[in-house]
C-alpha cells in the first residue's frame, strides 16, 4: 500500500504533475480570483517550461552527482568483499524477449547500464555480486531475477546472491546487509547511477554497511557541446528534471521515514 501512496505523492509533487495541477487550479480560480488564478496559470506554465530545459536538468543533476568515479587503485586490492548492484526498474511487455523464450519483461536501459559496469568491476576484482531488486507491484518475477538472467546471458557472469524482496533503496540496503552478514561481509562496492548515489549511500550507511561507491551513468556537464540546445525545451530534459527532483524528495523522505542522516564524506 505504501508504494502506491508514494507514487501518487510523487506524481503530484514532481514535474509535470505539479505544474499541470497548478495550471488546472488556476484555470478554475481565475473566474473568482482573477489575479491569483492568472498567477497560478503563469507559474505553472513557466515552471513547466523551465523544467523542460536541458540546462535546468543538467544543473540539478550536477548537484546530485558529487561522488567521483571509483579510483582504479581501489580495485587492485579492494577492501570490499562484494559488489552490490541496485535495480533500476523493468520494462513490461517485452514481446521481443518472449519470442526468444524469455520472460516478457526485461530491464530498463538504466538497469542494463548498471549491470554492464558491475560486470566490468567483477572482471577487475573477482568479487562476488549481489543483485538487489524485488517485486514492488506484485510481479511474478523479481527484478533481481531479471538482472540475474541479463547478467548471465549478456556477460556470462552468475551473481552469488539475490535480494528479491526489496521495494526501495532503503530495503535494498537492509536486505543486502542481512544477506552479506551471513558471509561475514560488511564492506561493499556499490553500483548505481551517479544521481542516485547520495540516496543509496544514505541508505547503506544507515544500515551499517561500509561502502566504496562506484557510480556510473554520469549525466554530463552544462558546458558540454553547444550552448543553444541547453535552452530548447524537450521531453527528455523534463524527465531528467523530474528524476533529479525525485532524488531530492527521496533524500528528504528517508531522513523523515528512517531517521537517516547524510553520510560523511
Amino acid at each position: 500500500m505504501e508504494i502506491y501512496l508514494v507514487r501518487i505523492v510523487e506524481s503530484l509533487l514532481l514535474p509535470p504533475g505539479i505544474f499541470l495541477l497548478l495550471m488546472l487550479l488556476g484555470t478554475f480560480a481565475v473566474r473568482r480570483w482573477y489575479r491569483s488564478g492568472t498567477l497560478m496559470v503563469l507559474a505553472g506554465f513557466f515552471g513547466l517550461l523551465a523544467a523542460s530545459l536541458p540546462i535546468t536538468a543538467l544543473g540539478l543533476h550536477a548537484l546530485l552527482e558529487t561522488t567521483p568515479p571509483i579510483d582504479p587503485a581501489l580495485l587492485e586490492r579492494p577492501r570490499a568483499g562484494a559488489i552490490v548492484v541496485l535495480g533500476a526498474g523493468r520494462r513490461h511487455g517485452a514481446e521481443d524477449y518472449a519470442a526468444l523464450g524469455k520472460t516478457a519483461q526485461t530491464l530498463t536501459p538504466h538497469g542494463l547500464e548498471r549491470l554492464r559496469y558491475a560486470a566490468l568491476l567483477h572482471q577487475k576484482t573477482g568479487l562476488p555480486i549481489l543483485l538487489a531488486g524485488g517485486k514492488p507491484w506484485g510481479e511474478a518475477v523479481s527484478e533481481a531475477e531479471l538482472m540475474q538472467a541479463a547478467l548471465a546471458d549478456s556477460f556470462g557472469i552468475q551473481a552469488r546472491w539475490l535480494d528479491t524482496q526489496s521495494h526501495n533503496t532503503w530495503q535494498n540496503a537492509a536486505n543486502s546487509r542481512q544477506i552479506l552478514q551471513q558471509a561475514g561481509i560488511d564492506h561493499v562496492i556499490l553500483v548505481t547511477h551517479a544521481w542516485h548515489m547520495p540516496r543509496a549511500l544514505l541508505a547503506f550507511h544507515g544500515n551499517g554497511l561500509q561502502v566504496t561507491p562506484a557510480p556510473t551513468g554520469f549525466t554530463g556537464q552544462i558546458d558540454d557541446g553547444p550552448l543553444l540546445p541547453m535552452f530548447l525545451p524537450g521531453g527528455h530534459a523534463l524527465w531528467q528534471t523530474s528524476n533529479a527532483l525525485r532524488e531530492w524528495l527521496g533524500l528528504a523522505w528517508y531522513r523523515i521515514r528512517y531517521g537517516a542522516a547524510s553520510p560523511s564524506p
